[in-house]
């Protein structure tokens, strides 16, 4: 009988994942070194953009690098090195948690959505408001693209919450709920209903009405939970 490893099944950004990690933890990659940025990366890795970009906030969310914006992704200090397959263990074992997923966006989003209320400013809405107008362009086929826009509208509120924590929480967040954000989105309304709930977010936050916020925080996240439960029962 005769010994064979057994195959993983792993998708793109795994696999990119997994490269950097080994670079980083066998030294090649030294702590504070600053990596390609991501056109680079796709170039080297011959995949897209968008797929170096969820392997970077995995990379991000286990500790091995940090990425600042507008400057790029640093290698952090490692005081154990994390082996790459725990890093594609990790990877799959909380992505795939649809139940957990939705229950750690609720909390942790609503507290961000909370907290950039009270600093978003006249140039932050129009900011916000853009990212919507960009969303209603969009045609049912495009869910890449809508999805795209959804994360840099829920980063947007990570940045304005000016809490790094809660910041680093949403980054941590929008990567994690990327395979049930896309099955969502092909649900009959799902788009229509993220547009809406979070148009709805942006008039109580221009209001200024603290009760209102609360209340469109809770419908967004009530109207969610249909979409994601028509997944999991799936």
């Amino acid at each position: 009988m005769f010994i064979v490893e057994t195959i993983k099944r792993v998708t793109v950004a795994e696999q990119v994942m997994e490269q950097i990690a080994q670079l980083i933890t066998s030294g090649q990659l030294k702590p504070g070194e600053q990596l390609p940025n991501e056109r680079d990366l796709a170039v080297m890795f011959g995949v897209t953009r968008g797929r170096i970009r969820e392997a970077l906030r995995a990379l991000s969310l286990v500790g091995l690098i940090t990425i600042k914006a507008g400057e790029g992704s640093f290698v952090n200090k490692q005081e154990v090195p994390i082996p790459a397959d725990t890093i594609v263990w990790m990877f799959h074992n909380e992505r795939n948690n649809l139940e957990e997923i939705y229950a750690a966006r609720k909390l942790i989003e609503s507290e961000i959505y909370r907290l950039a209320t009270q600093y978003a400013g006249e140039e932050d809405l129009r900011k916000l408001k853009g990212y919507i107008e960009e969303l209603t362009k969009l045609q049912q086929d495009q869910v890449e693209a809508f999805m795209e826009i959804l994360e840099q509208f829920d980063m947007y509120m990570g940045q304005l919450s000016q809490n790094k924590i809660y910041d680093k929480l949403m980054q941590t967040i929008i990567y994690l709920r990327r395979d049930s954000s896309r099955k969502i989105l092909c649900v009959p309304g799902a788009m229509e209903n993220s547009i809406k709930t979070r148009n709805d977010l942006i008039q109580a936050i221009e209001s200024g009405d603290p009760k209102g916020v609360k209340t469109s925080i809770g419908q967004l996240f009530k109207s969610a939970q249909k979409f994601y439960d028509s997944i999991i029962s799936s």
